[in-house]
Order: C-alpha cells, then structure tokens, then sequence
C-alpha cells in the first residue's frame, strides 16, 4: 500500500507558486485568510519549506505588494503603443482602473498596508517601475508641448491618485460598477483639460 506524505523537495520555482496561490488566497479570503502554513499544504510541501523564501507572514504580504506592483506596472507599459496623448492617457486610465477592481485586495494591500523597513527598498523600486509609463508619457507629452510644465513624475503621481480614488470608490460601492466607465470618462475628460498647456 502506497504511503502520502507532503513532499519536502520541490524542484520548480517555490517562491514564485507560493506568491500565486498567496494572491490567490488574498483574492478568496483577504489578509486574514493568509498563512505560510496553509500556503505549504495547498501547494504540497513541507510546513517549513515556505520559511525558505518568506520568514514571516509580514514578508510574504511584502512580496505580494511588490508583485502587484510588477504586474500593475506591466499592464500600463502595454499602453505606450496607443497614438496622442490624450489616447494613450485614456488607454492608461482604463487599464489601471481595470487592475484596480479586477484585484481590489491586492491593491488594498499594495497601498493601505505597512510594510516591513526591510522590504522598503524593493516596495519603493517596485512602485517606481509601476509608474514609469506615466511618468514617461508625461514627460513626451511635455517635450511636444501637449502637457503642462512642471515635474513629470508628480504630474503622473497627480493623475494616479485620481484614479485610485475613482477605484477606491468603485471598490467599496460608493460607485455604482455600471456607472464606473462612464464616469471615469468623465474624469479623464477633466484631467486632460487640466493638463493641456495654458495660452
């Protein structure tokens, strides 16, 4: 007769199945519903195996703000190939406000959680390389004298918080999700108006 046993070895890329089924977890039953313990039996190994990668539960939450922030970052370079400014800022808005409620509890976790002084470092690179296209995009809008003068980077942040603020919303009901494109049209309709040069 055939013995089960968890597996102690496990020869593909541990850290990177624990982080999907973590997401996965965050996604079903939020950041309560999370634990290295549990992550081990659900991907089959060893109780201590996961300790490997993440020391702690803090780390693990960590990694999963700076995946979200990898993914989030992925997605928006996606929309540098749409043409204008005011298409590529429209294609940009509706991309990060897709992210945003398609993983509201990842995004809680990337934005409202502390995160340990150890992971500060990868946090803050992270969230740098998730804004670098609409800190780009701004900075080539400004360079065809399309946007405003002033610091890309603080003009793209501006833009940014609106939208989270338009997910946040949508996220906790204060914003009907029929109404969520209509009204995020609205709202870049607003933001290119403020962002066009003044004569």
């Amino acid at each position: 007769m055939p013995i089960t046993r968890t597996r102690s070895y496990h020869h593909g890329d541990l850290r990177a199945e624990l982080l999907q089924r973590a997401e996965a977890t965050l996604r079903e039953s939020g950041v309560d519903g999370l634990s290295l313990r549990q992550l081990a039996r659900d991907v089959g190994v060893s109780h201590a195996a996961p300790t490997r990668h993440f020391k702690d539960k803090q780390a693990l939450l960590d990694a999963l703000a700076v995946s979200g922030f990898e993914q989030l970052g992925a997605a928006l370079e996606k929309t540098a190939a749409c043409d204008g400014v005011g298409g590529r800022i429209r294609e940009m808005a509706q991309t990060y406000l897709r992210f945003a409620t398609e993983n509201s509890a990842l995004l809680e976790l990337m934005f409202a959680r502390r995160h340990s002084p150890a992971a500060a470092e990868a946090v803050t690179e992270a969230v740098d390389r998730a804004f670098a296209a609409p800190v780009a995009l701004i900075a080539d809008a400004q360079a065809r004298g399309e946007v405003i003068a002033g610091e890309p980077r603080r003009i793209a942040l501006s833009a940014v918080a609106v939208l989270q603020g338009l997910a946040t919303f949508i996220g906790s009901g204060v914003i009907d999700a029929d109404t969520a494109h209509e009204l995020l049209d609205e709202t870049t309709g607003y933001m290119l108006d403020g962002l066009r040069p003044r004569r």
